[in-house]
């Protein structure tokens, strides 16, 4: 009997059933005897294998079946089912939600952010099924994707956290916020949406699904749930030296009210908290409860994750992005460059299709109302960001980069000819869509820079992979 699913054979170990993936680059049957090797016990394949000594499971669509198995599973669980999904920062919400939820009962989420077709229903498996909650996220980028994705699920409480702009080349004519609120469609019965008031055309195909919806808002609509950002939380006496600032939050939870400190900072933090705790409210949990568990919380790793480098602040949020997630991420940025220099090394937004190029403008035009010391870029579509930029009055350095290399080299002759101020220090905030690879830019910073002092005041959590929505 196989108590794990697997679709990598490194990860093959005694009980795995191994799900043979087809790809486009390379193609799960080729490594079946590789995972029976590792003590895979049956694998899942769609054509016929030399005898691997294990039971072999033929079907037409190992993929379609893994589904299948998925949703199996999931009708046998007595866990309350949550399917997460938006635009930008769900796996973030995902996170928070899964740990405020854990103070109240044993709870399973999806590892990182694996939540397309293959990586959700392997989270799905691969629970205990003894869990109170499940915490699962849902990510797409075709059309069609959520219809295969939200019926292995059927949760209990679907949660839309945001539409905006993001893979629009996959999502055809009927637009993000269609897509995002078919997740209505698939819920258990009895199950509930949890949707954001804030984005009027999400909410109009919410209504016209026909679920039982609950609305939150960060904009100051008059929802039952609601949040609002009262500034950063009060330095903790006790907290080291140089950890990060945590964002203080009012929020109203149908008819109580409470404040709570949260990792999360400015707008985008009032959504991301307010979308936990209304979650966690309708789940059953206490103010007090939720409070604690916002407190606790800790964000992934390429998530707004700060660092000290001497007299420089760095934001690591390399994992994604796109338009609505590079806007948010770099307001609060500047927040927090209070005045300091601010640098953003950005890259090219991935996945836009026809609104690509009005896209990076519209970045270029925000970025020079944000007012940067300088502005470095890597990628496609630097003429769009430069034009915005230019429409926006900005006159300050626009250096364009390939690598880790030329960055240092554009770096050091910024910092050498640009009136740079070493010793005042700054922000530098690295975002970019996920091919683009920031991170490495950053960690040639790091090295490139060895000499100064490194205080780490990132927020734990786990590494991401993935490019849906």
């Amino acid at each position: 009997m196989a108590s794990r699913v697997v679709t990598d054979s490194r990860e093959a170990r005694p009980g795995a059933l191994f799900v043979c993936v087809p790809g486009e680059r390379v193609d799960g049957h080729d490594f079946a005897a590789r995972a029976v090797e590792q003590g895979a016990t049956a694998v899942l394949a769609s054509r016929p294998l030399p005898d691997p000594g294990v039971p072999v499971l033929l079907v037409e669509d190992t993929v379609r079946a893994l589904g299948q198995l998925a949703a199996l599973w999931r009708g046998k669980t007595r866990a309350k089912v949550v399917c997460v999904t938006g635009t930008a920062g769900k796996t973030t919400l995902k996170e928070a939600l899964a740990q405020v939820l854990a103070l109240r009962g044993k709870t399973a989420r999806t590892a990182m952010n694996h939540n397309n077709q293959i990586g959700m229903p392997c989270a799905v498996l691969n629970t205990d099924g003894d869990e109170d909650f499940w915490v699962m996220e849902a990510g797409i980028s075709h059309a069609g994707d959520m219809d295969e994705l939200a019926p292995v699920l059927r949760p209990d409480l679907g949660l839309i956290l945001n539409v905006g702009p993001g893979h629009t080349e996959g999502l055809g004519d009927r637009g993000v916020p269609w897509h995002k609120a078919r997740l209505l469609a698939y819920l258990a019965e009895g199950g509930r949406g949890l949707v954001s008031a804030d984005y009027p055309e999400l909410v109009r195909e919410a209504m016209a699904s026909g679920a039982k919806l609950h609305f939150f808002s960060a904009a100051d609509q008059r929802t039952a749930y609601r949040a609002a950002w009262l500034g950063s939380a009060p330095a903790d006496g006790n907290a080291a030296d140089g950890a990060p600032e945590r964002g203080l939050y009012r929020l109203w939870l149908d008819g109580e009210t409470c404040d709570v400190i949260t990792p999360f900072q400015g707008a985008y933090g009032a959504e991301n908290s307010i979308a936990t705790a209304a979650a966690a409210h309708l789940l059953g949990l206490s103010a007090a409860e939720i409070a604690e568990g916002l407190a606790r919380t800790r964000l992934p790793v390429q998530r707004f994750n700060r660092s000290r480098l001497g007299a420089w602040e760095l934001i690591d949020d390399t994992y994604n992005a796109n338009p609505l997630s590079m806007r948010r991420m770099l307001d609060a940025a500047a927040g927090q460059a209070r005045g300091r220099t601010f640098v953003p090394v950005l890259g090219e937004m991935g996945e836009l299709g026809a609104v690509a190029e009005a896209m990076h403008e519209e970045l270029g035009r925000h970025l020079a109302d944000l007012k940067p010391t300088a502005v470095f870029w890597k990628g496609g579509h630097a003429d769009e960001v430069r034009a915005g930029l230019a429409h926006g009055g900005y006159g300050g350095p626009w250096l364009i980069v390939d690598g880790p290399e030329s960055f240092m080299a554009a770096w050091k002759e910024f910092a050498r000819h640009g009136g740079l101020e070493e010793k005042r220090g700054g922000l530098l905030l690295f975002k970019g869509s996920r091919f683009n690879r920031l991170e490495t830019l950053l960690t040639a910073f790091r090295e490139g820079n060895a000499d100064m002092t490194e205080t780490e005041t990132r927020e734990c959590g786990e590494g991401e992979s993935g490019h849906v929505l």
